[in-house]
């Protein structure tokens, strides 16, 4: 009569091929290692993933301060000034900031240093610019020659709020029998701190009066507008539609899009590389199992002789390696979480500001990748198990025991 194929019998003989053989110590040994292979790629997979989904997340967010979410260009003369009032009526809850821009050489007694200057209206650009809201703040009334720079080119500079600063324009101006470059002095309203030090180094905020004015800008035109919208990708295409065909409109991840690109390809190619720690454990997995089926073998050929069928070996040693699999990865789960844990709380590994926008390693498991991982390992250790118990459900009794 055939055991049944739920019954406790199944139970009880894969804890007794758990246990420890003295006889056969590298089967455990073996089992040992397989269950450690597959919880440190385990624990590996979700601190790497959590840093590289961590890292792209931070610079996304940097990159959104100072690149605005949505810009509008144009191909010709600038964009009209009828065109930013009909964005501004047909898209309500939209925030627009209309600039202008050059490049500048700023110039001080400390040295000389180029960038690229923004005419903007301050009070637009603050309810869209955080970082430049918090530069201006409490700063008093806004006069047509203030200028914010960033804190990395007001140390080089050596100058600081209220200073005065001389630019160099690249547009050029009649000086006796030649040509100089314009160049004006501003006060030096405030500064900010990105988080980006290329940033901070090279872009600086001017009010729109004075670019007009010194660059003979017409009024009724911008270089460009800013944008800042909740769900940019839902409104890029219905603002596209609107404009004129001498004006277009992008996106931040058409901005950045071969930046972020390689973060997802680099964050992939990780993924694959490491899942191939768990596949050289799931080896030890089926090495483990095959050489306990070697040694068992007239254990199962009597097994078969009382009766168990052929499925009932197959799942014995098919649970076998499920077990040492599936606690593995318990296990990984449990060290990679509590590792993410101490990697959030406390400042283990500092990296330099000036190149990641943060001092503090940034680390954001997301369910999506968390699920992928678990699932991509329960895929490994489920078809290594299937090997080794298909082996074990072919042993022919009748032929073990005869050599027995």
């Amino acid at each position: 009569m055939a055991l049944p194929a739920d019954s406790r019998i199944i139970g009880k003989v894969v804890r007794h091929y758990l246990k420890y053989d003295r006889e056969n110590p590298f089967i455990f040994i073996s089992a040992i290692l397989a269950f450690l292979g597959i919880s440190a790629g385990v624990m590996v997979l979700m601190v790497a993933m959590g840093i590289m989904n961590g890292t792209q997340k931070e610079f996304r967010k940097k990159l959104f301060v100072m690149n605005y979410p949505l810009t509008v260009i144009s191909y010709g003369r600038g964009v009209r000034k009828e065109t930013v009032e009909k964005i501004e009526k047909k898209f309500p809850s939209l925030k627009l900031s209309p600039f202008y821009s050059t490049q500048v050489i700023a110039k001080n007694f400390n040295g000389i240093h180029g960038g690229i200057l923004y005419g903007v209206d301050f009070a637009s650009e603050a309810s869209i610019n955080p970082i430049f809201a918090k530069a201006i703040d409490g700063s008093g009334k806004t006069g047509r020659y203030d200028i914010v720079i960033g804190d990395d080119l007001a140390i080089m500079l050596g100058t600081d709020r209220g200073n005065r600063l001389l630019l160099y324009f690249s547009k050029q101006q009649a000086a006796g029998f030649g040509t100089m470059p314009i160049q004006k002095h501003f006060t030096v309203k405030g500064t900010f701190d990105s988080g980006l030090n290329a940033y901070d180094k090279a872009i600086m905020y001017t009010t729109t009066d004075a670019l007009r004015k010194i660059l003979k800008k017409p009024s009724d035109r911008y270089d460009g507008v800013h944008i800042y919208a909740e769900e940019p990708r839902k409104v890029v295409s219905k603002i596209k539609a609107i404009l004129p065909d001498d004006a277009d409109i992008e996106g931040w991840w058409q901005q950045n899009g071969n930046f972020f690109a390689a973060m997802e390809m680099e964050k992939k190619a990780l993924f694959l590389v490491l899942l191939m720690i768990i596949l050289v454990a799931s080896l030890n997995i089926i090495s483990s199992l095959l050489m306990t089926v070697m040694s068992r073998r007239s254990e199962i050929a009597l097994l078969r002789t009382l009766g168990a069928s052929k499925k009932e070996i197959h799942r014995i040693f098919f649970r076998l390696g499920l077990f040492i699999g599936t606690a593995g990865i318990g296990a990984g789960t449990l060290m990679g979480l509590t590792s993410i844990w101490i990697l959030k709380r406390f400042d283990i590994v500092s990296l330099p500001k000036d190149v990641y926008g943060t001092n503090h390693l940034p680390v954001d498991l997301t369910l999506g990748d968390f699920s992928m991982i678990i699932a991509g390992t329960i895929a490994i250790v489920f078809v290594s198990a299937l090997y080794p118990a298909r082996k074990a459900s072919s042993t022919e009794p009748l032929n073990v025991l005869k050599n027995e």
